[in-house]
């Protein structure tokens, strides 16, 4: 099952989104600052396949330092940054530290939860074929003795 990370200071987008993915059947673990996103990746326990976080919590540099964080953590982790002032060189400088895709929350006409969940979708499967590459990579080097 596909572990999601929701990391937003905007309790109604968090929950939102929680409700959305956990609907879509995703297990869904919600975290509300910078800080308790950070603490949940750091911790042995918890290891997420997708990552969603806000751009700007406690500053303009929070959601940067959670998708370093989810990135440093395990490099399949699949980082969606979500924000509510998009501009292209936020966009580029997600996208060059390793995230998947960047979401504006307020675009107007789309149903931001709906395209949340095709990019989760999406970050999924990307997500299944890294490790299955890797996966067959290690078993192919393993039979040539490597």
């Amino acid at each position: 099952m596909c572990r999601i990370l929701v990391v937003d200071d905007e309790q109604e987008v968090r929950e939102a989104v929680q409700r959305r993915l956990e609907r879509e059947g995703y297990k869904v673990s919600a975290a509300p600052s910078e800080a308790d996103g950070l603490a949940r990746l750091q911790s042995g326990d918890n290891v997420y396949d997708i990552v969603i976080t806000d751009m700007s919590m406690e500053d303009s540099a929070s959601g940067i330092r959670i998708l370093e964080g989810a990135v440093a953590r395990d490099v399949f982790t699949e980082v969606i940054v979500l924000t509510a002032y998009g501009n292209v060189a936020n966009a580029v400088e997600c996208m060059k530290r390793g995230a998947f895709d960047y979401v504006e929350k307020n675009m107007p006409g789309v149903d931001v939860y709906e395209l949340l969940c095709l990019k989760v979708q999406q970050a999924v499967e990307r997500r299944r074929s890294a490790v299955d590459t890797v996966r067959r990579l290690e078993a192919f080097t393993k039979a040539r003795g490597g």
